[in-house]
């Protein structure tokens, strides 16, 4: 019996070391703000300054996501969605990453698509409801960035 209990209890402890633990926490209060932004909105693009990075391994998550990020949200977005492409980019001097939990509940990610370290997430049949973003820095400095978001490729 205490052997089965032993086997038993190295494997609960080789299963919570095993399993990722994903820190990003979409609950909490977004640490840049929020914005509620209907298609065609205006003015285009939606620009959010702020400092991107954190202590958080991105790689985590999964779906190529790259770059240091923290738990809470940078920025939340909800949505009304139309007809248009809805698109998340990064401007920084600094390299940064894009993560993004959409209405869904799946996450996509991207490190320089929007060239010359910028990134870039595109959804071209966005739904409605509510994106939190995370920009993050490929390395571990965090540095100045502004969250671009537009409806116009």
């Amino acid at each position: 019996m205490i052997n089965r209990l032993n086997a038993l209890a190295l494997a609960c402890v080789l299963t919570a070391v095993a399993a990722p633990a994903l820190a990003q926490d979409a609950s909490q209060t977004a640490n840049f703000g929020e914005v509620r932004l209907s298609a065609g909105f205006t003015p285009d693009p939606h620009a959010v300054t702020m400092v991107a990075g954190g202590t958080i391994d991105a790689s985590r998550l999964g779906n190529g996501c790259v770059g240091k990020i923290s738990n809470a949200p940078d920025y939340q977005v909800t949505y009304t969605a139309g007809g248009l492409p809805l698109v998340f980019r990064t401007r920084s001097g600094e390299d940064t990453t894009l993560v993004i939990n959409g209405p869904n509940g799946s996450w996509r990610c991207d490190d320089d698509s929007y060239g010359d370290g910028d990134a870039e997430v595109r959804f071209n049949n966005p739904q409605s409801g509510v994106y939190d973003v995370w920009v993050g820095t490929y390395g571990s400095t965090p540095g100045r960035a502004q969250l671009l978001i537009t409806e116009t490729p």
